[in-house]
């Protein structure tokens, strides 16, 4: 099977070196090589002294995001490609981790192992192929002859397991020696089905200050230096860019949507006539993915769709074709192929609502008109002329790094990853779109991540003191409260002191409590002090309490014990993943990183802007 796997090799690189190829002389034309400091050879990272390329680096994003494209059959926003570029980084930077850690622990993966693996073990995407199953499940059988199958060789497949498992087996091996001695104990387990099964009631007394009744001048410059410095890692935030931005739509109105419909039936009307609903799908439907297999929708079970869809999957006479669905997609006809009580194979054609020929060449236009006039521009009035002109409104939004950007509700495609991609304030972005409109957007102001300089956070760390300062002045209070109600009872205390008393529960030692905050020590203290006790004074972040235990109901033995084995899986399961996850945290944290992209980014940038100088 090995030989079968390797003689496959052969084609992948040759397929790799035509990339290459392709990408370096794109690269020479477009004057990145040569002509400026970033080719297809810079370094943008070292991970403890190897270097990672750009061409690699590009080449790992591009096939992410080719796969995923392929995947949701549309192409990718400029903030999910920043995302799918992230992404194939971080895996690189694994990559390079975990094989020195291979080295240094002496792991390795044998031929035997792979073939073994490969025949007993498939991936998780193949145990969900169609025509893997039998009646819903894996068969092992069907997936023993696909393996033996000329289409497995033809298509690749032995060398893709192949070098799945390659990179597979040995990250088993290390997580095994990471995770494999997880034990947990009976009283552990006791102990995590009492924290959400335990309960209690209480009656409190809660002292609520309000910040601003602080006088400012208590809150001095060396508090809040005091504060930062200890608290230094607290402040470190994504990137934040403030942007101008003006917008052309392109939602359809009644009109279009009537259009849409006439649409529909028209394709309803050609297949009764005797069209093929197949070729009229792969011709006329906007579900790009199904329209690839004639409006195959495969195997679907109930509740897999809208509502709107799911009812007519099931309840449409198998074979008929529908008449025109509205979702909230569009309008889709409908045939049902086969069907059990839960399960159905579906062929379907989707119309989205989109604006008819006439308005959508007005929109066009007038997307034409602003791209022309700001598009790119480095002048910051370019951008302020051309909505004045046009009669655009001008808004301001907020962008985080790493989070799509919104406007009105709605996600604002690219705007975050061209924010954070190199541009100076005062540049404006090429034009944006998607189903719903035209954009542009011009960057006003920008924030770096990081931890953020004390200036940047000084009203917010004066605010967090003033609201310490206010609880250590309430503290007082509480204090007399809780002696008094020692003496007498919680309610006559608080009725003397014209305070309410108030009441929570029954809560789990893990339910959040709003009134006491979602981890603090007033939902521990209620667990603790003793039945019909009055407590010391508790702090929460916002409050001071004072509180009476009045009820607990204790978890049940018997239960716990019923369900135990089926908890000790589960625990132990998250046990060793959390024991992974801090393995690779704490190995990711001790490597010697530096990220060079930023800066490579921002002189590709530089580089392209120079070139397009006539």
């Amino acid at each position: 099977m090995l030989q079968q796997m390797r003689a496959k090799a052969l084609y992948i690189w040759i397929i790799v070196a035509v990339a290459f190829v392709g990408v370096f002389l794109f690269a020479d034309m477009s004057g990145l090589i040569g002509q400026g400091p970033v080719t297809t050879s810079t370094v943008v990272a070292k991970v403890d002294g190897e270097d990672i390329l750009y061409f690699n680096w590009i080449n790992a994003s591009a096939q992410m995001a080719q796969q995923q494209e392929q995947g949701q059959g549309r192409s990718l926003t400029l903030d999910e490609r920043r995302q799918i570029d992230e992404q194939a980084f971080d895996e690189m930077v694994s990559d390079i981790l975990l094989r020195n850690e291979y080295a240094r622990r002496g792991i390795r993966v044998s031929d035997a192992e792979i073939i073994d693996m490969a025949r007993y073990s498939p991936p998780p995407q193949f145990q969900n192929l169609a025509d893997l199953q039998t009646d819903g499940r894996f068969d092992p059988a069907k997936y023993q002859r696909f393996l033996a199958s000329p289409a497995a060789r033809q298509q690749g497949i032995l060398i893709s397991l192949e070098n799945y498992y390659r990179a597979e087996i040995p990250k088993q091996k290390l997580f095994a020696q990471v995770a494999g001695d997880t034990y947990v104990s009976d009283s552990r387990l006791w102990s995590i089905w009492r924290d959400t099964h335990d309960s209690a009631t209480v009656s409190y007394v809660a002292f609520r200050p309000v910040p601003t009744e602080v006088d400012e001048a208590a809150v001095t410059d060396t508090d809040i230096r005091s504060y930062y410095d200890a608290h230094k890692a607290e402040f470190d935030r994504p990137g934040r860019a403030v942007l101008s931005i003006v917008s052309i739509s392109r939602r359809p109105l009644a009109a279009d949507t009537a259009e849409t419909l006439q649409k529909v039936i028209a394709l309803r009307d050609e297949i009764a006539n005797g069209a093929r609903l197949e070729d009229v799908a792969q011709r006329e439907s906007d579900d790009t993915v199904s329209a690839l297999k004639g409006g195959d929708l495969d195997r679907s079970t109930r509740g897999t769709y809208v509502k709107q869809f799911d009812d007519a999957v099931f309840s449409l006479p198998v074979g008929r074709l529908s008449q025109p669905i509205k979702t909230e997609f569009g309008y889709h006809l409908l045939r049902v192929d086969k069907r059990t009580a839960d399960t159905a194979y579906a062929h379907h054609i989707l119309k989205l609502v989109r604006q008819g020929d006439s308005a959508a060449s007005r929109t066009d236009r007038l997307a034409d008109q602003l791209a022309t006039a700001a598009a790119g521009a480095t002048a910051p009035e370019a951008f302020d002329d051309a909505a004045k002109t046009m009669g655009l409104l001008v808004s301001r939004i907020e962008a985080s790094e790493g989070q799509s950007a919104s406007y009105l509700g709605a996600q604002v495609p690219g705007a975050s990853a061209w924010a954070f991609g190199g541009p100076r304030p005062g540049e404006s972005s090429d034009l944006l779109d998607d189903e719903n409109g035209y954009y542009l957007v011009r960057l006003d102001s920008l924030r770096l991540g990081g931890v953020q300089p004390l200036d940047m956070v000084r009203e917010e760390i004066r605010d967090i003191v003033s609201r310490t300062k206010a609880l250590d002045a309430a503290t007082p209070a509480a204090e007399a409260l809780s002696k008094a109600a020692a003496r007498t009872s919680l309610e006559v205390a608080a009725k003397e002191l014209g305070r309410p008393v108030e009441k929570e529960g029954p809560f789990a030692r893990s339910t959040p409590v709003v009134a006491f905050g979602f981890v603090s020590e007033a939902t521990g203290a209620a667990f603790g002090l003793p039945l019909g006790a009055v407590s010391e004074p508790i702090r929460t972040e916002e409050s001071v309490v004072v509180m009476r235990v009045d009820r607990r109901v204790p978890a049940d033995s018997t239960k716990w014990v019923e369900q135990s084995g089926a908890q000790r899986i589960q625990v132990s399961n998250a046990m060793r993943e959390q024991r992974v996850r801090i393995f690779l945290d704490n190995m990711r944290k001790a490597a010697k990183i530096d990220d060079r992209r930023a800066s490579v980014n921002a002189l590709q940038r530089r580089q392209a802007q120079l070139l397009e100088v006539p």
